[in-house]
């Protein structure tokens, strides 16, 4: 029985992440994995995976795709589509966060607040621009702290 290179907890042989703290298990060899079969309803059964993946970073939409990748049975075992999903809907969320709660907080303090709330919300914009232009070429790009968060909720949703 093998176990998690960073917190020692037991993990099955298949585990691509750690139950406990959500890491990747690089030495688990992944079990054979059946597709599960598509649905005339299913909205996404046409697009391939990627497609799904990059469709989670449309800025100011995107939340929209990854409620509906991590809802349906067809990605239920795409760990990719899955941590893009996880990703892009956090991020949205630190976008929720920022915009209702930080920027009236920073028209209290300071006086011309506008001029960082653009930059700010110009540059998560710009984030989100880089992901899905990144996610459309199949790279892996990792925001600090987001994809941590990203991958223990893929690895707590197995």
């Amino acid at each position: 029985m093998p176990f998690c290179s960073k917190c020692g907890f037991e993990v099955q042989s298949g585990d691509l992440f750690c139950g406990r703290c959500g890491a990747p298990q690089s030495d688990a060899v992944p079990s054979p994995k059946s597709k599960p079969k598509k649905t005339a309803n299913d909205a996404f059964s046409s697009i391939d995976d990627n497609t799904a993946a990059v469709l989670c970073y449309i800025p100011f939409l995107g939340w929209i795709a990854s409620i509906y990748i991590l809802s349906v049975d067809r990605f239920r075992s795409n760990n990719t589509a899955r941590f893009h999903a996880f990703q892009g809907l956090y991020l949205f969320v630190g976008w929720l966060i920022y915009d209702w709660v930080i920027e009236g907080i920073l028209d209290e303090i300071v006086g011309r607040a506008w001029i960082i709330t653009r930059a700010v919300k110009l540059g998560l914009t710009v984030v989100w621009l880089f992901l899905l232009f990144k996610t459309s070429q199949r790279e892996m790009i990792r925001i600090p702290f987001i994809s941590d968060l990203a991958d223990k909720s893929v690895a707590e949703q197995r």
